[in-house]
């Protein structure tokens, strides 16, 4: 009873502290890793004591596997020499660079100080991206860090797994590098026949409920084979994840997809959040047996400092350097240009520790010669890169002027792709239509699809005249009608005139309903990143016409203003200057002037916004 009560106070105390963190705005992991500290020195706190096993099959195999379907394949291939460099060589450098000067330090054997360097050497990339994520940190450095975490625990481990071989005296180098490529060819042959099973389950299961059960044991299904075959399970985890999650949309359901994304979200907030609570409540216990053990404390100290000093350090010598090889080797001869010292400046300061340290710290044998000083220099280590680098993580990155994602560019290449959605969702309608098809069926397809995709080009520009899109009026609208007809649902079920099963079904027909209504609201432009995808490849129209028009009215709709109408965006006609309402206006004149004139590219007129539209080709530019 007092476990099941113990976990149960440790997940509310997590939950509310990281709700508490959001309302302040503060990093979770920062907010919760200071409140554990405190808590520890509570006296009526009871000290916590993990075993490492809970921590590497219970908590690892999960978090790895929820970063991993979440993680792009196609923005990780670019970046592959990138994150190989960080997650195996930085791993390395970081690991002997600290076994040095523990050595050198403290009175340890050469493979015990090799052992708490593989312990500290690995960054964990969830404080960092969830600072990222607040003050808006630039999309490729945050799929770099993504991209080193996934990795960097397996070559911390295997490494780590070596150097407690080495303490019994049984240690080759020859060895050691042939354990060290069996696990990472293990374990990823072992990622690959797992996901490969998986996916041929999935292919057959349409349940949501069995999908999403089917996708609680996959993180186990990966990891532990390979630990059984002395391989790497973190590598595993990680391979079968990128595999399932790319190939999700294709062999999963819509509606499996959606409950695996909300259950594996919850899981990863739950666990991220109670480890770095546990963390926090660790430090008295820890600190006390290091105090005690015997070393001198100014020794203590000065290798508590030095350790923590060589993990900072060291991580700009080497970020630097790989960064500009795995230009020169990668980028440079696709012409793109060298990358400025910003990006690797604030990647060299997102070292932040986190839940494989922990563990690593917590596996070292018994025996080990300065057991107790080890674990604290592991926990400095943790605590020092979340207090220093977390909380000046958010200065470092306005102080360089790093420019985070832009609200209006995502809105753009959204809008862009739901209109190439929304051309081939037409095209596959014209070609199914049969004489037999009722007109208002088909009508009504149309208008579903073309009201989807003009609510995402609402998104953009400022339309000061008008205080509610289209879209944003029809989703008012309709939840006024959906909460009426769910209070008079509610009142036949207390009334007990129908059904249970009638009642569910319908009231899951409306949570439905509800759950797909787009409640995005509109948001103001935020500087950030050139728009990638855009350009003018493959369309003569967009490449002949000019960037502007001049015109007589630029800022009103001149027939909305004879008609009596009110627009909501505009756009310019390139080749006379005419400017028109947008689709999600009642008149529709920009694209009323395409069809009478024949004229092909259009750009918006609106504060801010540099893009343009072929008719033609569907393009944007």
């Amino acid at each position: 009873m007092h476990i099941a009560v113990g976990l149960v106070v440790l997940v509310a105390a997590a939950v509310a502290l990281a709700a508490l963190a959001r309302r302040v705005g503060m990093a979770e992991p920062l907010f919760l890793t200071v409140a554990g500290i405190a808590a520890s020195y509570v006296p009526f706190v009871p000290a916590v004591d993990l075993d490492p096993e809970v921590v590497l099959l219970g908590l690892l195999p999960p978090l790895v596997y929820t970063a991993a379907i979440s993680t792009s394949l196609v923005e990780f291939r670019p970046k592959k020499l990138s994150i190989a460099l960080l997650s195996v060589g930085l791993v390395l450098f970081t690991t002997f660079a600290v076994a040095l000067v523990v050595w050198r330090l403290l009175d340890v054997p050469f493979a015990a100080a090799v052992a708490i360097g593989a312990v500290v050497s690995p960054p964990d990339a969830v404080a960092a991206t969830s600072i990222a994520r607040r003050v808006g940190m630039p999309r490729r450095i945050v799929t770099l860090l993504e991209g080193e975490a996934l990795f960097n625990d397996a070559t911390a481990l295997v490494t780590l797994r070596t150097a407690i071989v080495a303490l019994t005296g049984a240690f080759s180098v020859w060895q050691a590098g042939a354990d060290f490529a069996m696990a990472a060819v293990g374990g990823t042959v072992i990622g690959v026949v797992a996901a490969g099973v998986l996916a041929l389950l999935r292919r057959r299961i349409t349940d949501p409920v069995l999908d999403t059960s089917l996708s609680f044991l996959a993180p186990f299904a990966a990891y532990l084979p390979a630990e059984a075959a002395h391989a790497s399970g973190v590598i595993s985890v990680v391979v079968c994840g990128l595999i399932l999650g790319q190939g999700a949309p294709v062999w999963q359901s819509a509606a499996s997809r959606i409950a695996e994304r909300t259950n594996w979200r919850t899981i990863q907030f739950i666990l991220e959040n109670a480890v770095f609570l546990i963390m926090g409540l660790q430090v008295r216990h820890i600190v006390d047996d290091a105090w005690s053990s015997g070393l001198d404390h100014t020794t203590l100290l000065l290798a508590c400092a030095a350790v923590l000093a060589t993990v900072v350090v060291v991580r700009p010598i080497w970020v630097f350097p790989a960064t500009y090889f795995a230009w020169f080797v990668e980028s440079r001869p696709r012409g793109k240009p060298r990358p400025a010292w910003t990006s690797p400046a604030v990647v060299s300061w997102a070292g932040m520790r986190g839940v494989v340290t922990l563990a690593g710290a917590l596996l070292l044998p018994s025996d080990t010669p300065q057991l107790a000083t080890l674990k604290l220099l592991a926990l400095v280590v943790v605590g020092g890169t979340l207090l220093l680098q977390g909380f000046s993580l958010p200065w470092l990155i306005r102080a360089l002027r790093l420019r985070g994602p832009s609200r209006a560019e995502d809105a753009l290449q959204e809008a862009n792709l739901l209109q190439q959605a929304t051309a081939a969702g037409l095209a596959a309608l014209e070609a199914e239509i049969a004489p037999e098809t009722p007109e208002e069926i088909v009508t009504a397809l149309r208008e579903r699809v073309a009201r989807r995709a003009n609510a995402a080009w609402e998104q953009l520009g400022r339309a000061e005249s008008v205080r509610i899109t289209p879209s944003g009026e029809y989703r008012r609208l309709r939840l006024v009608m959906l909460g009426a007809e769910r209070e008079t649902v509610l009142r036949a079920r207390d009334s007990g005139t129908i059904d249970h099963e009638v009642l569910e079904h319908v009231m899951a027909s409306l949570d439905l309903e509800e759950s797909t209504i787009d409640r995005v609201a509109e948001a103001d432009d935020q500087p950030g990143e050139p728009l990638r995808a855009m350009g003018t490849a493959g369309c003569e129209h967009l490449a002949d016409a000019p960037r502007v028009a001049l015109t007589e009215l630029p800022e009103v709709c001149a027939e909305c203003v004879a008609e009596g109408l009110t627009w909501v965006h505009l756009r310019m006609c390139l080749s006379c200057g005419n400017v028109g309402c947008c689709d999600s206006s009642v008149g529709n004149h920009a694209t009323r002037h395409y069809h009478a004139t024949g004229h092909p590219v259009m750009r918006s007129v609106e504060p801010g916004e540099k893009w343009r539209w072929c008719y033609v080709d569907e393009i944007l530019g």
